[in-house]
């Protein structure tokens, strides 16, 4: 079965429908590249995708563990290159505002779930990542 169905609809603009629930995520192209900017580019969802799965991967980890997660969150910075027009880095840092509460072993099961998500693997290895656990 097909994962998504995407839909022009014009000005640099698409709708993207996931099949199995039905939501949709807008793109516009970004400002620098004629576009609007309106939205996330497809450059953005790759980079957000990045700080998405190593979130989701930590929250399984965490559920096995029983590591309480509340509150994480990432800031993600994406890095564009001219030629050719690429994404040549992304920068993710993750707070934990419980931060007195992550033993060492705790913050070594989070970071390297992070760090062995699909998307980590799936990236290009031309990809420079930056991943930052401010604990």
């Amino acid at each position: 079965m097909a994962t998504s169905k995407i839909i022009y609809n014009g000005s640099l603009r698409t709708t993207s429908t996931h099949l199995q629930s039905g939501k949709e995520i807008i793109t516009d192209a970004p400002v620098d590249n004629n576009g609007k900017g309106e939205a996330f580019s497809p450059t953005d969802l790759l980079a957000t995708s990045f700080g998405n799965c190593m979130m989701t991967i930590m929250g399984i980890a965490a559920n096995t563990h029983g590591i309480d997660l509340s509150g994480l969150t990432a800031e993600v910075t994406k890095v564009m290159a001219a030629e050719p027009r690429r994404v040549s880095e992304i920068h993710v840092n993750f707070d934990f505002p419980l931060k007195d509460q992550y033993t060492d072993k705790d913050k070594k099961i989070l970071e390297h779930a992070a760090l062995t998500c699909p998307v980590h693997y799936s990236l290009h290895p031309d990809i420079k990542r930056e991943v930052k656990f401010n604990w």
